[in-house]
């Protein structure tokens, strides 16, 4: 027997619950399918816990995808403010940290109940743990058979994310029902994630672990002010997750750029003191932290008395702490990264419904999808705007 609905959405994220509670909500009788056991686990873990929910300043631009402008309607149809409304609906306490991201004050967990709210409100039946065995398309109705029985609709969503925490539950099972359906893959890769320092810059730094600095990175266009963390195994923080978006393993040709001494009265300060008999790494541990300072010093060969510099290689010593060229070994994998870059090639998807233009009835949502935001509540505003785009047509 085949039961019958309206709508199915595979995957019962931030995406897919968004979505099948506008399209319960609309009257559409919806199935909700997660292979996963625990419900929104990605939503748990994210902001500490606290669920960093979206970015008052989402714009287009915050967004990477070989497709950059697809994002922009849904987007400017679902904007922060809206899921701020429905935040507020549901009384959940929420607080600004900086740059615009919005955090819950008590849990994650708060928003996680907010969708699953939503969609019992919007009558959406669920099944989960449930796995996806085949999903086929005749006479324009998908057949999806799974563990636990067979269903059909006539539209179907896939919101089953990317490859990020597989731990949690993340698969490729997306990319494959879109290549079934001979739509391109952009290929993935880990994005938002620590790199890891190749055998040399790690010997020199690895053991400075914990220390945390303010600095300006770049890459390939990309170019972040925020902190770097020195980890065991490389280099992380706020700075260093944005720019792995934008850096290629591999690409020996464009390292990462790190300027340790940001801030203009930096190099300014560091300037006044040529004449000094001061020692250089002493002047340094004015600005920077004094173990990096001291291990930079040491590793540029800087120990000395600044009068004792001539004037070029003074100046050259400024600038190798604004141009750090880092050239990293890899990331640290889907295991630590938070999102994956690349996806569902959206040139074949609508981007007012994200229905494949070639298969009608076919819906991609969220992470799945080739638009992947900045660090900082970007992503979960996609997942909503993109869930909400579906869940008004399907």
């Amino acid at each position: 027997m085949n039961e019958k609905f309206d709508v199915i959405v595979i995957g019962a994220g931030a995406a897919g619950m968004m979505c099948a509670s506008v399209a319960g909500q609309r009257g559409r009788r919806v199935l909700l399918i997660d292979h996963y056991h625990k419900l929104g686990e990605k939503i748990r873990i994210s902001g500490g816990g606290r669920c960093n929910f979206t970015n008052i300043h989402t714009r287009p631009e915050n967004f990477l995808s070989q497709n950059p402008h697809f994002c922009r309607s849904a987007l400017a149809r679902y904007t922060p403010q809206d899921f701020i409304k429905l935040v507020e609906s549901h009384r959940i306490k929420y607080h600004e940290k900086t740059l615009g991201q919005l955090f819950c004050e008590e849990s994650a967990t708060d928003i996680i109940q907010m969708l699953k709210t939503e969609c019992d409100r919007a009558h959406v039946q669920w099944k989960m743990p449930c796995a996806v065995s085949t999903v086929m398309r005749e006479n324009d109705v998908f057949s999806v058979k799974t563990d636990i029985g067979n269903f059909v609709a006539s539209s179907l969503v896939i919101a089953t994310g990317g490859l990020a925490v597989p731990k949690i539950g993340a698969s490729p099972f997306g990319y494959k029902i879109a290549e079934q359906f001979d739509l391109k893959i952009i290929p993935p890769r880990p994005a938002l994630v620590p790199l890891s320092f190749d055998p040399q810059t790690l010997e020199r730094f690895g053991d400075l672990s914990g220390l945390s600095l303010d600095a300006e990175v770049s890459c390939n266009g990309g170019r972040f002010r925020e902190a770097i963390l020195l980890t065991h195994r490389g280099i992380s923080g706020p700075a260093i997750l944005q720019i792995s978006s934008y850096w290629q393993d591999g690409d020996l040709k464009n390292p990462i750029h790190i300027n340790l001494i940001p801030a203009a009265n930096q190099a300014t300060r560091l300037h006044e003191q040529r004449a000094s008999k001061a020692q250089f790494n002493n002047v340094l541990s004015d600005i920077l932290p004094k173990r990096f300072a001291q291990q930079w010093s040491e590793v540029h060969a800087l120990v000395k008395p600044n009068n004792q510099f001539t004037d070029r290689a003074y100046a050259e010593s400024i600038s190798a702490l604004e141009t750090w060229a880092v050239k990293p070994s890899g990331t640290l994998g889907y295991n630590k990264a938070e999102v994956t870059l690349g996806g569902v090639d959206t040139h074949k998807l609508s981007s007012k419904t994200m229905e494949a233009t070639t298969v009608k009835g076919l819906y991609f949502i969220g992470e799945v999808v080739d638009v992947t935001g900045h660090l900082g509540g970007f992503n979960f505003q996609w997942a909503w705007a993109s869930g909400v785009a579906a869940g008004e047509v399907a």
